[in-house]
């Protein structure tokens, strides 16, 4: 390994975090925008919540489809190859969004945008994993997602800035154009080229159904990633109803509070690779952060809770404590071969973002129309069976701070 990747900001760390930043730029800015962006292309008063979680759930799926399709190629042909890949496809959908006319041209759009992103997180943590010693990867990850994740903060205040849908989706798309030239620089990974020459199989997705314990790893990996979408997907994302129903306040922003609740998962993220270094264990630093994540939830439906300026406090809070998106995605790189790497660690956060529409299931479907309770209550049955089953999954997921990357899968 040479000196450059020894320090902890080398030249794969900045770029995977400029990456991550316009990942998270576009991956949120339509939540952001939804309102005057389907308003503008043909939704209705009436029309716009069916058409929002069409858009969204097109979008998801294209995560979904991108994190196999990218991540098996990041194992076949290399992690640089689907950096620009994926780059390159997510910035020019991002420049079509900006010119629909119809929701259908939306939904097309953001599905494509969907499989192009599906690739950036994954690569860029793989990449940045091979390429640091053991003691300092942790680290190097967090820098990734911490500084990455303001792409959020970035999207809202493009937003509030030009009031223009259509220029911030450009916005997005130039970004994207920019950091492919900066990643031209980019070395592959070592470890990647020695595989290239080994009879081994490479990107197999299938891989992790075939073996009881490297399912069973796969399968935890996934889980351990479900309260961070839980918190995002049903607690901030609608804390404007939470708001009406708990205190009866009608004109709490939701959009704020996703931009709020980013910036505490952003300096969360940064913390959590300390906090493994500190332990010297990935387990130890997860279990801190979901205790902390029940505490902000007991807050966010307690007493302490009764107005718009606590909501907001709450959710700071909630993002801080839900910060811990790096450690499950780093943990899932270090649990699995060279040549099996970018396949799960690209597939594994996706899975977990397509997992939402099922929490959104249970939330709605189950909770409030099956059961008939109401949105609180719906809420504290949601949250607490989530981490309940992301509890049991740490349980049984092996240690992974002192690992060595330099294996393969049989």
């Amino acid at each position: 390994m040479n000196k450059q990747n020894q320090s902890v900001l080398n030249l794969a760390v900045i770029v995977a975090s400029l990456g991550y930043f316009v990942d998270m730029y576009d991956l949120l800015l339509f939540t952001i925008v939804k309102r005057p962006s389907l308003l503008a292309v043909g939704s209705t008063d009436s029309s716009i919540l069916s058409d929002s979680i069409r858009v969204m759930n097109w979008q998801m799926i294209g995560l979904l489809i991108g994190g196999i399709v990218w991540g098996v190629l990041g194992d076949k042909k290399g992690r640089l190859n689907i950096l620009f890949g994926s780059i390159i496809l997510y910035s020019l959908a991002n420049f079509a969004t900006a010119y629909i006319q119809t929701v259908d041209h939306y939904v097309v759009c953001r599905f494509l945008a969907g499989i192009g992103l599906a690739g950036e997180l994954g690569a860029g943590v793989t990449l940045v994993s091979e390429l640091m010693p053991k003691d300092k990867r942790g680290i190097g990850t967090s820098i990734v997602a911490g500084f990455g994740i303001t792409g959020v903060i970035a999207a809202y205040y493009t937003f509030q800035f030009t009031q223009d849908w259509r220029l911030c989706y450009l916005a997005g798309g130039a970004l994207g154009i920019l950091l492919l030239l900066m990643r031209i620089s980019l070395v592959e990974s070592g470890m990647f080229k020695q595989i290239k020459s080994q009879n081994v199989s490479r990107g197999n997705f299938l891989m992790f159904f075939t073996d009881r314990k490297r399912f069973k790893k796969y399968f935890t990996a996934i889980l351990l990633g479900l309260p961070t979408w839980c918190v995002v997907g049903i607690l901030i994302t609608q804390s404007d109803r939470f708001a009406k129903a708990m205190f009866g306040s009608t004109d709490f922003d939701s959009g704020r509070a996703v931009m709020i609740a980013y910036a505490g998962i952003a300096l969360g993220d940064f913390v959590a690779g300390f906090v493994c270094q500190y332990f010297h264990s990935r387990k130890k630093g997860l279990l801190l952060y979901y205790f902390l994540c029940s505490v902000c939830i007991f807050l966010f439906f307690s007493g302490f809770n009764n107005s718009n300026a606590s909501m907001s406090v709450v959710c700071a809070l909630l993002g801080f404590s839900s910060g811990f998106w790096i450690i499950f995605i780093t943990m899932g790189a270090e649990q699995f071969g060279t040549n099996l790497r970018a396949t799960a660690t690209t597939t594994i956060p996706n899975m977990v973002r397509g997992a939402l529409p099922l929490i959104n299931m249970m939330f709605l479907n189950l909770f409030q129309r099956g059961l008939g309770l109401n949105i609180i209550k719906s809420g504290i049955y949601t949250t607490s069976v989530v981490l309940f089953i992301t509890l049991l999954a740490l349980y049984y997921t092996e240690e992974t701070y002192h690992k060595d990357l330099n294996y393969v899968e049989l």
